[in-house]
């Protein structure tokens, strides 16, 4: 078995039993600083997934998330949380647990170890998709077999891990390796990996959002209006992007079905909201393209 820095001892905390509470938590904030620079040091690699996985994504590909225990739970969070902000399909992020959806909420005794089970679980991949394989330690039997079968098909790989000498990255055809260090408790790597991990993610899903036109300077313009915080986020984008008042924008999110960009291009444009569509259609979707052409459809 590879070394495992995570199930190192910290020495920063060996003594955190006997603490006040105040003193403990400043010991758990002290090392989560640290996460943020790790972080800082994989930027590059962190940027080449994201170039990997937005030329996919323009090529109907998938980003789907591998992991055991707190790394499978993060992938499907962080899924999870891309339709209702960036208006994709359910189906273009995933995140897949060891053990399946029982085991987001129970842990399932052996899932991380099972070979086999990556194997079958990675069959859902095709050549155009990206397979993520998120691990700390980065040697789950489970991810290995994922790898397997995604290098099988010549799906894209990206391990991202928390070990140097993790096994995974020998696998994947780009690793991003964010070193925190040993855990504030001895081998739980919910703490700074899971952290780190998140952060990952982030950019990650932001990243190749934004490349493939789901945003619009930084406003959220692929959101879907589903709640009244929601409608009311939407109203104040269109204002701000149309510069208008919020209650032409309501007006004009009303007339269509909500759809924030329609709505900007149907003010800015100053036409109907099937010609709007027809300016989107014509740039793909795309906001900037459409606000920034002269000509008419």
């Amino acid at each position: 078995m590879s070394e495992i820095i995570t199930e190192f001892r910290n020495e920063n905390t060996k003594n955190i039993d006997l603490l006040s509470s105040l003193e403990i938590v400043q010991k758990i904030n002290e090392e989560d600083k640290l996460v943020a620079i790790a972080v800082e040091n994989e930027l590059e690699n962190i940027a080449k997934a994201i170039d990997i996985i937005s030329k996919q994504f323009l090529k109907g590909g998938k980003l789907i998330y591998f992991g055991a225990g707190t790394s499978g739970r993060l992938g499907i969070l962080d899924a999870s949380e891309c339709p209702p902000t960036f208006s994709v399909d359910n189906d273009m992020v995933q995140g897949i647990i060891a053990g399946g959806y029982t085991a987001f909420k129970t842990p399932i005794e052996g899932a991380e170890d099972n070979f086999e089970a990556g194997k079958y679980d990675a069959r859902i991949l095709t050549e155009n998709d990206v397979a993520v394989l998120i691990s700390a330690s980065g040697n789950p039997k489970y991810l290995l077999g994922v790898a397997e079968q995604a290098n099988k098909i010549n799906a894209k790989t990206i391990a991202l891990t928390c070990n140097t000498k993790a096994l995974i990255a020998e696998e994947a055809s780009l690793t991003i390796c964010v070193e925190v260090g040993p855990e504030v408790i001895a081998g739980s790597s919910r703490m700074k990996a899971g952290t780190a991990q998140k952060m990952v993610l982030n950019m990650l899903t932001t990243g190749s959002m934004i490349k493939i036109g789901k945003t619009y300077q930084n406003f959220m313009i692929d959101l879907k209006p589903t709640n009244e915080k929601l409608k009311d986020r939407a109203i104040r984008i269109v204002a701000q992007i149309a510069n208008t008042t919020h209650a032409k924008a309501f007006e004009t999110l009303e007339k269509c079905n909500w759809e924030v960009k329609t709505a900007v291009v149907s003010i800015v444009k100053d036409v109907d909201i099937e010609t709007a569509k027809q300016y989107l259609k014509k740039h793909n979707g795309i906001l900037r393209k459409v606000l920034n052409e002269k000509e008419t459809v």
